[in-house]
This record gives structure tokens, C-alpha cells and sequence, in this order.
């Protein structure tokens, strides 16, 4: 199960400690449900290949990852409708609280590109009772999409490359 927030927001925050940083790129074999594809480069590390499944939902779903091979992937990728693949530059910080911020650069240098961030919770009570302004981050964090249509990549996908 996936417990997350998400809020669009402008550019990286500041002040926080970078903890990780990703190179990715994804695309849809399927918006509904979803089935994901997607490369994930970790600065410094290795990369990975995963498949992905997403249930409808909004603060919480279904999710079931596991890894691919570089072939599966590079088969998958020419299959998809809708290439190019979505790019992606993902930064994680800590929050002062513990909390992982994840925040996205999504199609850097496109026409289309914007940035979001994202919470994961444990549980669905710690997701609802969360607030930004618990770490100083009202004013990074003030523009809340979780659950709202629209606002997925998957539905990014469709706007963009469909």
C-alpha cells in the first residue's frame, strides 16, 4: 500500500539536506489501471529497471513494483505508445520531523515542465494528520493536489504524449 500527499510546487526547496538524487525516466503501458515502466539512475550509484502497478486511488493505493532487466525494459519502451518517455530528476531531503520530502523536476527545459513534491506515510492516520507547517514548509508546500483529477503522471501522460 502507497500513503502519499502531493503538492505542485516551484523549484527546489532550500535549506534542507539533500539525502539522494535520480535520473529517471517513465512511460504508461496503461494509465487505468496503472502499469509504469521506468529507469532509475542514482547519481553516484547504479541504475534500475522497474515495473510498476498502481490501483485507483487518491491518498491511498495499491502499489506493486519489481524490478526488470535492462532487455524487458528496452522491449517494453519500444512497445508503449507515446514516446518520448517522461524524464525526470527526483532530489529527496529530511525533513526536520524524519519525513522524506521527494521533489520532481518533470521535463526539464520543455514547454510543459513543473515540479512537485511528495510525502510517503506509514499509515493513512500519520498521512492525514501531517502538516507543513510542522517543518516550516506552509509556504513550500501550500499548493496540495493529492487526489485531485488530473494531477497524476499518468494523466500527465495522457496530456502530453498521447
Amino acid at each position: 500500500m502507497e500513503i502519499e500527499r502531493k503538492w505542485l510546487v516551484r523549484g527546489w526547496p532550500e535549506g534542507l539536506p539533500l539525502t539522494e538524487e535520480f535520473r529517471m525516466r517513465q512511460g504508461y503501458i496503461s494509465v487505468r489501471p496503472t502499469v509504469r515502466i521506468r529507469e532509475e539512475a542514482l547519481t553516484g550509484g547504479k541504475t534500475e529497471y522497474i515495473l510498476c502497478f498502481k490501483s485507483a486511488g487518491g491518498i491511498a493505493r495499491e502499489e506493486i513494483e519489481r524490478p526488470i532487466d535492462k532487455e524487458l525494459f528496452e522491449e517494453l519502451e519500444q512497445k508503449i505508445i507515446g514516446r518520448p518517455l517522461i524524464g525526470k530528476l527526483r532530489r529527496s531531503y529530511r525533513l526536520p520531523d524524519g519525513c522524506i520530502l521527494e521533489v520532481n523536476q518533470v521535463d526539464e527545459g520543455q514547454p510543459g515542465e513543473f515540479f512537485y513534491a511528495e510525502i510517503e506515510y506509514p499509515t493513512l492516520a500519520a498521512a492525514e494528520s501531517w502538516r507543513p507547517e510542522s517543518c516550516g514548509m506552509e509556504g513550500y508546500l501550500s499548493h496540495e493536489v493529492t487526489g485531485q483529477k488530473g494531477q497524476s503522471m499518468g494523466e500527465y501522460w495522457e496530456r502530453t504524449r498521447l
